[in-house]
């Protein structure tokens, strides 16, 4: 039995190139709990010839600390010139409650003494927020901001005076706590949103409402690659969950209304692949990475920082991809017709969107060289500073996991022999405080109804060529890239058990509800993860287990 409700508990990554579909058809499905795994279980409780990570280089943790809470390598231009987000929070008149409701966080520790003592005067009158005066200004938004204080939002002293006022053209970008950081509620928690409290690093931000957000900027249009596209080159096929793809013609409102149908771009999720797929996946945690192996649910990174990077370089400032490495990157991905077209489309957005270079906005820690790009090191052909992605490997190895759930001792115990004698330990360890099993899961043995269809046949080894499971959004994710960009198998790496009691949904494309749900042999043989547990008793213990799991 694998627990592939944690798959996309992942660094994320965003490897996945060109959406080449075929026409949509739906998958059978039947009862039936059995499914060999992979690897034979070894002493311990554990898959056996797990093999080892590679050697990982650590910088200053401390350091670290700052490079995920604040870093950006340059992309408050992406997200402030393209994007242009704080003119639409502005113009919106979004106010501090609204975007708690998107489930962005305000660290609590970041703002003044008498703004603190304001806020709390207020929250004990009406703990919900909903009457006070302050959350409900949208003046306190961009206070807020200029305090850098809304998580994973650094705003910079762009025009030089010393003073943060994105009033006044400072400027605003992103970091990697937007996604993998919340706080601890102490002093609001909205419901199913965000939160004000102290800040906790590491956390998937299970409630960020990704796609909305994206939205409030004027000119969303900018996020062009990693919208769900109908590219002529496909014939205007399309591969996500809305029915018609975007084109470099849809306008801001279609845009709009793409990233805020929560059918296309559900809540706790992020599109992390810049291929014209509409493949948002769920946010993961980031603590403890030492004991992850490899990065991104499809398993194609094999180091931190090389993902990191990636983040950095495609995700967080796409217009990368305009640049002869970001072109050779689509191009040697997703063929030479549709990659191209990625390119030059976006180009043109740019171009029509009044957003002009030299592009990328990212500042490049060593000259770009696009005979790199598609390598792990340089899948753009640039890569940001070394130094400060080292540091950030030392942070996020460093960084503690939270620990589960106190639950009966009984029935934490029941199920984890029942986790062990299912067969549960041919994929996963009994103990998180080991690295995960190294191998790739085959997609056929993790969702035994894959039958796909080939996009794409002509690709270089060791790519794969581009398959596709039609209509299902479980390899979506894995449809151009997957471990094969490393030469291994088209199929998904394996997470760690961690932070399980804080997860609402299950699978990396949230189609399962709950855990229990996860082992309920109603969801078919055919479906993704099929291992199940008939009885009942013994299926709640194994998610009391499940729920209670550290690294302790």
């Amino acid at each position: 039995m694998r627990m592939h409700s944690l798959w996309k508990q992942r660094a994320i990554v965003c490897l996945a190139l060109v959406g080449l579909v075929g026409g949509l058809a739906s998958c059978s499905s039947s009862d039936d709990a059995a499914a060999p795994g992979p690897v034979s279980g070894g002493p311990g409780g554990g898959p056996a010839n797990q093999g080892s990570p590679p050697a990982h280089t650590l910088g200053n943790a401390t350091n670290g600390r700052t490079v995920f809470r604040s870093e950006t390598f340059g992309n408050e231009r992406f997200w402030t010139d393209a994007i242009r987000l704080p003119a639409g929070v502005v113009a919106a008149k979004v106010t501090p409650l609204q975007a708690l409701g998107l489930g962005l966080h305000v660290d609590i520790e970041a703002l003044d003494a008498a703004t603190v003592a304001a806020v709390a005067a207020e929250l004990l009158l009406d703990p919900t927020g909903k009457t006070s005066k302050i959350l409900n200004d949208p003046a306190t938004t961009v206070a807020l901001i200029n305090a850098n204080a809304v998580i994973g939002l650094p705003a910079k002293d762009t025009n030089g005076d010393g003073v943060i006022d994105i009033s006044k053209g400072d400027k605003v970008g992103a970091s990697c706590a937007l996604c993998h950081a919340d706080t601890d509620g102490s002093a609001l928690n909205v419901p199913n949103g965000g939160s004000i409290g102290k800040r906790r690093d590491g956390g998937a931000s299970h409630t960020l409402d990704f796609g909305t957000l994206l939205s409030i900027g004027t000119n969303s249009r900018a996020y062009y690659p990693a919208l769900q596209l109908a590219l002529a080159a496909n014939g205007g096929k399309t591969l996500g969950r809305a029915p018609t793809g975007l084109t470099e013609t849809s306008t801001e409102a279609q845009v709009d209304a793409y990233l805020k149908n929560k059918s296309f771009y559900p809540v706790g999720m992020f599109d992390d692949s810049v291929d014209g797929n509409g493949d948002p996946m769920h946010n993961m945690p980031l603590f403890r990475q030492d004991l992850a192996h490899p990065y991104g649910s499809e398993g194609a990174i094999a180091k931190l920082d090389n993902f990191s990077n990636l983040v950095y370089t495609a995700l967080l400032d796409p217009t990368t991809l305009t640049t002869p490495g970001g072109r050779a990157f689509l191009q040697k991905l997703g063929g030479d017709a549709g990659g191209k077209e990625i390119a030059d489309d976006y180009a043109l957005v740019l171009a029509a969107t009044g957003v002009t270079g030299p592009f990328p906005f990212i500042q490049a820690g060593a000259p770009g060289n696009p005979a790199l790009a598609g390598t792990e090191e340089f899948p753009l052909g640039v890569r940001v500073d070394e130094t400060k992605l080292n540091d950030m490997n030392a942070y996020l190895f460093a960084l503690a996991a939270p620990a589960g759930k106190a639950g009966d001792p009984a029935s934490v115990e029941r199920g984890r022999t029942a986790f062990q004698s299912n067969s549960c330990t041919n994929c996963h360890n009994v103990d998180q405080g080991k690295f995960v099993p190294t191998f790739i899961v085959p997609m056929k043995t993790i969702f035994p109804g894959d039958n796909p269809i080939v996009l794409l046949p002509q690709r270089t080894p060791p790519l794969n060529p581009i398959l596709d499971t039609p209509g299902v959004f479980f390899d979506d994710k894995m449809a151009v890239v997957n471990a094969s960009l490393r030469g291994l198998e088209r199929g998904t790496a394996l997470p760690l058990l961690l932070d399980l009691d804080r997860k609402p949904v299950f699978l990396h494309d949230d189609t399962v509800p709950s855990l229990d749900a996860l082992f309920d042999s109603s969801r078919g043989a055919e479906a993704p993860h099929p291992f199940y547990l008939s009885d009942t008793n013994q299926r709640n213990d194994v998610v009391t287990f499940l729920r209670s799991l550290g690294t302790n």
